[in-house]
């Protein structure tokens, strides 16, 4: 259809038509007559149904058109409604049927995700945000009845990131990142699931889970799985490993983990699963015989490496000057509070470089003749052949572990994954899988823009749309706030 018109004509009547029209091959289409009025205010009441009309037939954003403008400024027929995160919301649900989210048929968890990554709270608040700025309305009353079943999606979840992995980041399963981190509840009360036990928020009088999480050399999210929340970290990696192994059907990976995670046990259950693994490695425990060889070897020359044979397979272990000098500062910190702490023996505490000697406390000069050996120094255990992955290789995808801690800060600061509020453990699940779903989507949006999700929601969030209504014909009009240039730009990074 051509473009429509607003036309007035004369009647028989000496009235005033109204019109919608288009024009083909010089020929004058009616498409719609809105009404006839005999004075200028019913005229204007007309015109403005008459907009209504078109816009409603062809989807036009134009409030007013540039002939009816200097006569339709002073009319009070529009009321202003308020306004919505269109573009945040139509960029977010795009991403979300990027990563085919929407194949799960249930649209509630899909707009849950969304409003923990634009504004995390309670499920309720978060019903609430959705209706009050994305003009969707979800019933409180049914929240978890119209919540799917973990079990039956968990899996299609992860395999669908997986996928964004492999097509958007190359990645190819040879390398994955792992580690864990607590989660506390607003509550007193411990339960089977829920249980007081080391805490990394230093929450250690509330119940907690422990979630481990595994990621892309990029920090992409992979795989989660929690624990009780008393359980040892080195005790949930295994379990994991294998569990992600199986259900991608993998014969063989190499896992990066920190050194909470190396005991022998786990060793041998990797060999058995025909695993690799680069993990630290805790060189305090190392006997002085041995930390002396690696000192000797290493001779404090900057980013040298060397390799040594152990039980607990390669263990390669890195000088770096600019660690020793961070080392020595702290070494020199805690050696001077133990001296002072000895000063004062009526206020001696546990501290570190201070032992207990005929009834006196004393400075623990064998320890600190160890530590100062190992300045500088860090250590890493492989079963890699040096032929797979030279010491430089070992080192450089033991450092991408930050990426890890850093997929950790965006749940726990950005989606607020934490304290947990929820008690019954199915629904402590979901949440985690909310927050999961929503991760994928942030770090997605991070490694495309190169930008924070806090900075992305902001820009998005500066693109509004204004609801006005349209009082004499109860048409809603929305407006839009022209994008600039930044926020285009993200905008076609995401979704196109």
């Amino acid at each position: 259809m051509s473009k429509l018109h607003i036309r007035t004509t004369k009647t028989s009547s000496k009235a005033t038509a109204v019109q919608v029209i288009y024009y083909e091959n010089r020929r004058r289409i009616i498409v719609k007559h809105i009404g006839s009025s005999h004075n200028q205010d019913e005229l204007k009441k007309l015109k403005l149904i008459a907009l209504g009309y078109i816009n409603k037939l062809t989807s036009q954003q134009l409030l007013f058109p540039k002939d009816m403008q200097s006569d339709l400024v002073n009319l009070k027929s529009v009321e202003y409604l308020g306004f919505r995160y269109g573009l945040l919301y139509e960029t977010l649900l795009g991403l979300s049927k990027k990563f085919n989210f929407h194949r799960h048929k249930n649209q509630l968890l899909l707009d849950l995700v969304i409003a923990r990554i634009i504004q995390p709270g309670s499920k309720f608040q978060a019903i609430e945000f959705l209706k009050d700025f994305l003009g969707i309305e979800h019933r409180r009353e049914y929240l978890y009845r119209k919540l799917p079943k973990l079990e039956a999606i968990k899996k299609q979840v992860a395999s669908k990131i997986s996928n964004i992995a492999k097509e958007e980041f190359n990645f190819n399963f040879s390398f994955i990142f792992y580690d864990v981190t607590t989660l506390y509840f607003e509550s007193d009360k411990e339960d089977d699931f829920r249980r007081r036990g080391f805490s990394k928020d230093n929450k250690f009088n509330q119940p907690q889970i422990v979630l481990g999480l595994i990621v892309t050399s990029e920090g992409f999210p992979l795989w989660y799985q929690i624990f009780e929340g008393n359980k040892f970290e080195g005790h949930t990696f295994i379990p994991i490993i294998n569990e992600y192994k199986q259900n991608n059907k993998i014969d063989t990976i190499t896992v990066v983990a920190d050194a909470a995670m190396i005991s022998s046990e786990n060793i041998k259950a990797l060999l058995k699963a025909s695993l690799k693994y680069i993990v630290g490695a805790r060189l305090a425990n190392l006997s002085l015989n041995l930390i002396k060889q690696i000192s000797m070897l290493l001779n404090r020359s900057d980013n040298k490496t060397v390799r040594i044979k152990t039980e607990l397979g390669d263990l390669i272990c890195e000088y770096s000057e600019k660690r020793y000098r961070k080392d020595k500062r702290e070494m020199d910190n805690y050696i001077q509070k133990a001296k002072n702490l000895i000063e004062q023996p009526g206020k001696v505490k546990r501290a570190k470089y201070i032992k207990i000697q005929n009834h006196s406390y004393q400075l623990n000069q064998s320890l600190i003749e160890k530590n100062e050996l190992l300045l500088g120094i860090k250590g890493y255990y492989t079963n890699l052949e040096e032929s797979q992955a030279d010491n430089e290789l070992i080192v450089n995808h033991y450092h991408n572990l930050w990426r890890i801690e850093h997929a950790f800060r965006i749940t726990k600061s950005d989606l607020q994954i934490r304290p947990i509020f929820h008690h019954k453990k199915e629904i402590i699940e979901l949440h985690i899988l909310i927050c999961f779903m929503a991760l994928a989507i942030c770090k997605y949006m991070e490694l495309k823009t190169e930008k924070s999700t806090q900075t992305i929601i902001k820009l998005l969030k500066s693109v509004t749309d204004a609801r006005i209504m349209n009082t004499i014909s109860g048409e809603e009009i929305i407006l839009r706030v022209k994008m600039n240039s930044e926020v285009k730009m993200v905008v076609d990074k995401l979704i196109f």
